[in-house]
């Protein structure tokens, strides 16, 4: 789907041409440099190998729109191979492999940036710099919110890879674990060899503004995670009711994931700072009634074009997402996800008691007591099919690891399959 998207935007610009596109699907790669040819005249190349594109010199930069397992180590190989990088959110699939694509950035001096494209978003920089000069007032909470229904994959059972597919270049980094879904595209989120699940899939969007409009840096101070699969039984592994609390001393953020049928939240989903004047929604500005004021607004750029400006002018300040800001981004996802993966099953009042004892935002109880009623309205018995509390975590904050807790720790990296592997920090 976002290859897809990659290449039609790419392909009506004037000022580059798509050479290659790549999948190890041959039937999808086949359709894509189909539509590609007749949208620029010129047919692109085709590969279900992404290593036969390093291999030409010819290609000054690449789009990686794969899984998220696959994103480091394509990205690292491209610029190694002396090519620029464009790659989706989330930026990696582990904490050090988001950092490990820092440092090889730096070190060949590749033009690198993250798929987090709102910040090319003229009207949310807009409203962004009105947070920062203080006219929201104090702002002390932003809400990361992705509400959007997703039924049951199926499953699990045992299924075929389709033939059409190269299951070895497709697995890649990841084991070639047997297919457990029916579908085989797409439904690779939910599973954590290969995905996220959302809040590495969409609510990383709404994080990276979060962070952005709240000034942060680095991985915080504490991050604490609940939810479950919930609503139905399938082949998936990730949550699709999920909160995650990052506490960043004076400033918190809340990221809500809703996969069951729900209501929006005052505004609608992505973020909203919450201000002593007011507050900011998506682009626009409300009084603390919820009254709307203004909307922000401003000339936008693409964001694919703003990443070929920078491979042109070899300056990487000229990018509005940065690899390293979308690895920081990204990293919140994971630590959420690390919580989540080390809880354990709890009651409603047990969740209520750990998250009164967390100093941080007041507002993270009364998140929980809507998520409680968001489920109980969805028929989810919460004494028979119970929630997990995650893991109470804290980073190390002089280095991106945990405080005293080798069971996260061990979550930092991960196995690779010969000869995918992504390589250690000492021989980039």
């Amino acid at each position: 789907i976002r290859g897809k998207q990659h290449a039609q935007e790419l392909a009506n610009l004037d000022d580059c041409e798509v050479a290659y596109v790549c999948d190890p699907d041959s039937d999808l790669v086949a359709e894509l440099a189909a539509a590609v040819a007749k949208q620029q005249g010129i047919a692109p190349k085709t590969a279900q190998d992404m290593r036969r594109i390093f291999d030409d010199r010819a290609v000054d930069a690449v789009f990686i729109a794969t899984p998220n397992h696959w994103h480091a180590l394509a990205a690292i190989w491209a610029m190694q191979a002396g090519m620029d990088v464009y790659v989706e959110k989330p930026v990696s699939h582990t904490i050090s492999e988001g950092r490990l694509i820092v440092q090889v950035a730096r070190k060949t001096g590749r033009i690198c940036q993250g798929g987090t494209q709102n910040r090319s978003n003229a009207a949310l920089a807009a409203a962004i710099d009105y947070i920062k000069q203080g006219k929201l007032g104090e702002v002390k909470l932003a809400r990361s919110i992705v509400y959007g229904r997703r039924g049951s994959i199926g499953g699990p059972g045992v299924y075929q890879v389709p033939p059409n597919v190269d299951y070895s270049l497709w697995a890649g980094p990841a084991p070639m674990s047997p297919l457990t879904r029916p579908q085989f595209h797409y439904e690779w989120h939910w599973f954590w060899e290969t995905g996220n699940g959302e809040l590495g899939n969409n609510n990383i969007h709404s994080l990276d503004i979060c962070r952005w409009g709240l000034g942060l840096t680095g991985l915080g101070r504490a991050v604490l995670s609940y939810g479950g699969r919930l609503g139905y039984t399938d082949a998936g592994q990730t949550p699709n009711t999920q909160v995650c609390i990052f506490d960043f001393g004076d400033r918190t953020i809340v990221s809500e994931t809703r996969g069951l049928k729900t209501e929006p939240y005052r505004f609608k989903d992505g973020w909203i700072f919450e201000g002593s004047k007011g507050f900011i929604a998506g682009t626009s500005l409300f009084d603390p009634d919820g009254k709307l004021v203004s909307t922000f607004s401003g000339s936008s750029q693409s964001h694919f074009a703003n990443f070929l400006k920078a491979v042109r002018s070899r300056n990487r300040a000229d990018l509005n997402a940065d690899i390293l800001e979308g690895h920081q981004s990204t990293a919140l996802c994971h630590i959420g996800n690390i919580s989540w993966r080390l809880g354990h099953p709890a009651s409603p009042p047990e969740i209520q008691e750990v998250l009164g004892k967390l100093k941080v935002h007041e507002d993270v109880r009364e998140t929980f007591e809507r998520t409680v009623e968001h489920l109980r309205e969805n028929d989810v018995d919460l004494e028979q099919t119970k929630l997990t509390l995650g893991a109470l975590l804290h980073p190390a904050p002089e280095r991106e690891a945990f405080i005293g807790d080798p069971r996260a720790d061990a979550f930092l990296i991960r196995e690779y399959r010969q000869p995918f592997v992504v390589p250690a920090e000492s021989d980039i």
